[in-house]
């Protein structure tokens, strides 16, 4: 399973709204094929591991599939891939988690159980849940999962008294940064940033993807944010639009008050903190979060660290957010 889990690494950026799945399948004589999603349209990780089973003559007969997510049962831009491992003649099929999907949701397991097959359920299943979480955060809450990133002084300084903010972090933070941003299927900023700043929103420092662009509010029409999606209306009901939309996961870049109105909601899945070894001075910039805070220490939100790094001149802090399994792979 372990195994399968690290092939679902490799194509974790690859596969959404699909979910990133990895496959091993071992024939009854030893020999191991690995398998991983491909992109919306392509195989799932169990065909994948099939056929590349089938490629090098290997007897599928009796053999097992281990597998970190249930397989599905439903024909959507795929066949089943049910059908597929009942067709291949596999005996026994390991599952890490259950598809929380309301197409799937247990009939996977159910249908290959019920045409005699073996199913163990349950193994690996914290490694798998966090590797998946923003995939089982978007079928399980209707939301995507929300990565809430900032950037400050040491001393927590996003701007200074003039509104001036490039560059508070170095180019190789940025240049993360822009990494991040490529792993997600959106991001978002307040209208408010964007008439301050006028972002781009792109990925340019790294190879990627370029991501959806959100904007809360109305963006000028000038604004090299476009062309952009420009939604308006409580938290909860634009990210169920963004689900809707097939975005899985949601990279949010402020402002102070977009990320204090995040942070407030408990809408934040991860935090990704810049910190730069600066210090502004004094209480006249603009802070990490614009809008009431907590009213005493015993009423702070506490969180805990998932990652540490040094990126170039600047620290890198990942802290987990709402909903992070205890598992999660960063």
């Amino acid at each position: 399973m372990l195994e399968a889990i690290a092939a679902a690494e490799q194509v974790r950026y690859t596969t959404s709204p699909n979910p990133w799945v990895g496959a091993v399948l071992v024939t009854a004589d030893g020999r191991a094929f690995t398998g991983a999603t491909e992109p919306p349209g392509g195989r799932h990780a169990e065909v994948v591991a099939l056929e590349r089973a089938r490629a090098a003559g290997a007897d599928l007969e009796a053999s097992t599939v281990v597998v970190t997510l249930e397989p599905c049962c439903h024909r959507g831009r795929t066949p089943p891939c049910t059908d597929a491992l009942l067709a291949a003649g596999v005996r026994r099929v390991v599952v890490a988690l259950e598809d929380p999907d309301p197409q799937v949701a247990g009939r996977g397991i159910d249908a290959l159980r019920d045409a005699g097959v073996d199913v163990v359920l349950g193994v690996a299943a914290p490694e798998a849940e966090g590797q998946l979480a923003p995939y089982l955060t978007h079928r399980r809450s209707g939301r995507p999962w929300v990565t809430l990133k900032l950037a400050s002084t040491l001393d927590g300084r996003t701007a200074a008294a003039d509104g001036t903010s490039r560059w508070i972090t170095g180019a190789e933070a940025r240049a993360d940064a822009h990494l991040l941003r490529s792993q997600h299927d959106a991001v978002l900023v307040g209208a408010g940033t964007v008439r301050a700043d006028d972002p781009q929103l792109t990925v340019r420092h790294v190879a990627g993807r370029d991501p959806l662009r959100v904007v809360l509010g109305q963006a000028p029409a000038g604004a090299r944010v476009h062309p952009a999606l420009e939604l308006g209306g409580p938290l909860p009901e634009v990210l169920a639009d963004l689900a809707g939309r097939g975005v899985v996961t949601l990279l949010v870049e402020g402002g102070a008050t977009v990320a204090h109105a995040f942070h407030d909601a408990g809408l934040v899945d991860r935090y990704v903190l810049y910190l730069a070894p600066a210090l502004m001075g004094g209480s006249d910039g603009t802070p990490l979060f614009d809008g009431p805070g907590a009213r005493n220490v015993a009423a702070l939100r506490r969180s805990r660290v998932l990652d540490v790094r040094r990126i170039g001149d600047d620290i890198r802090v990942d802290l987990a957010g709402s909903s992070v399994p205890a598992a999660v792979l960063v």
